[in-house]
């Protein structure tokens, strides 16, 4: 009998939560992002391949639930952070930056907005307890992984505090970087500046360059073409293309990659791709308190990325633009020939996960204590002062509290994509097409 209550309980927990799951995903799946039926089961078909994985894709989850959680430890609605928003393993990279020194440092902004440090710093910290245990690695070493990262983004913010280190100018280079990181960008500055060009296009026997047509990217129809060359009229374009299968949370959205001639390129292959994705509103939007301030200054949700991206990095990418076509807003940006992350296999043991996390961690101290009154004028204080006033005194407790807090949530990941499993199943009929 008593068995049996407790399996009542069990089944209604998991029934709530269940009610919670497909309400969000009808919310921001179908009535936001507008996803199609066929554009929903590519996306869940990523979602599905691991916890990481689905946790990636459902950031919209992760703010639901996090942004009902109150912490002694959030700074004041008053005193807010420009958060980067979506922080996780793979959104820190290598990239080439406008004076062309390949560096380290996070590379995706489109859910760039302004909230409390700590949503970054959580989502932070469940992402590497994921990302570690997808690789086998047990409870302890993911927990030792965290405090590597809390650790060095205290350190680092404190650096700033008192003057050591300066947040507008500080980057991450083959000479300040250690383990998998370091390999990664001295292994890139022997990668020819025409590697990904070549890749993707190709020149015909006039010499012009065109690019390639496969899986991913298609053709793009005449208006398209037109509508993209009338709103970018200071360049010389060579060809469109539609870039299909990128990301996760990202499907959906409208990408282009665009071949243009860059005359401040004085080599003989002076072409470079740009990359023209449409935005939406950001995921902590919808959940975070309302900053009118900031609205008025970045109502366009590409002007509110490009922005984003200005105020996190040192030198930006000087193709950085935004524009409105066709009634959708987009940004553009210069698709890095360099661009790479770190993966599973770049790990070669334990001392590579706590450097990396380490690294990561100076990073977001980096791009928080750089985006606020140094580089903005929408923020009138200083956000390294505001989040180790936050923090307090005794990083002991903080740390304790942020790891118990990421751990658990970890927990809830896997019992979330079991439902979402579930859910797919049931919802799309597509079992056998999934895979399972």
């Amino acid at each position: 009998m008593e068995h049996a209550l407790l399996e009542q309980v069990k089944h209604t927990r998991i029934h709530l939560r269940k009610g919670q799951l497909e309400t969000i995903f009808e919310e921001f799946d179908v009535q936001r992002m507008r996803l199609t039926e066929a554009q929903r089961l590519e996306k869940y078909r990523k979602m599905l391949e691991s916890p990481f994985r689905f946790f990636r894709g459902s950031a919209y989850l992760f703010y639901f639930d996090m942004a009902k959680t109150t912490s002694i430890f959030h700074t004041p609605n008053s005193r807010p952070t420009w958060i980067q928003g979506d922080m996780h393993m793979d959104n820190f990279g290598a990239f080439q930056n406008e004076a062309g020194t390949i560096v380290f440092d996070v590379n995706d902004f489109d859910e760039g907005y302004v909230g409390s440090y700590l949503y970054d710093i959580i989502r932070m910290s469940v992402s590497i307890a994921l990302y570690l245990e997808e690789q086998g690695l047990h409870k302890a070493t993911q927990e030792t992984a965290i405090q590597y990262f809390l650790n060095s983004y205290i350190d680092q913010l404190k650096r700033f505090q008192r003057k050591k280190d300066d947040p507008l100018t500080l980057m991450f280079t083959k000479e300040n970087t250690k383990g998998p990181a370091k390999k990664l960008l001295k292994k890139l500055e022997k990668r020819p500046h025409s590697l990904f060009l070549e890749d993707i296009s190709y020149k015909s026997e006039d010499g012009q360059r065109a690019f390639l047509w496969n899986d991913e990217i298609q053709p793009v129809s005449s208006e398209e073409y037109s509508a993209i060359a009338n709103a970018l009229p200071t360049y010389k374009i060579k060809d469109i293309a539609y870039k299909h299968g990128s990301g996760t949370a990202s499907i959906g959205l409208k990408r282009y990659y665009i071949l243009v001639e860059d005359k401040k390129i004085t080599s003989e292959e002076n072409d470079l791709v740009l990359e023209m994705k449409e935005v939406r509103t950001a995921i902590p939007a919808y959940f975070l308190p309302y900053q009118e301030q900031f609205w008025d200054h970045y109502d366009h949700q590409g002007a509110r990325v490009v922005g984003t991206q200005k105020a996190m990095h040192h030198l930006e990418d000087p193709h950085l633009a935004y524009i409105t076509m066709n009634n959708q807003e987009f940004y553009i940006r210069e698709r890095s020939p360099y661009k790479k992350k770190i993966k599973p296999k770049n790990y070669k043991d334990l001392e590579d996960y706590f450097t990396t996390t380490s690294l990561m961690g100076k990073i977001a101290a980096k791009i928080h204590a750089r985006a606020d009154i140094d580089y903005s004028h929408v923020f009138t204080y200083h956000s390294e002062e505001e989040i180790l006033k936050a923090i307090g005194k005794d990083r002991t407790i903080f740390i304790e509290q942020t790891i118990l807090q990421a751990m658990s949530y970890k927990e809830m990941v896997y019992t979330d994509f079991d439902i979402f499993k579930s859910f797919v199943e049931t919802k799309f009929n597509f079992k056998k097409d999934l895979g399972y």
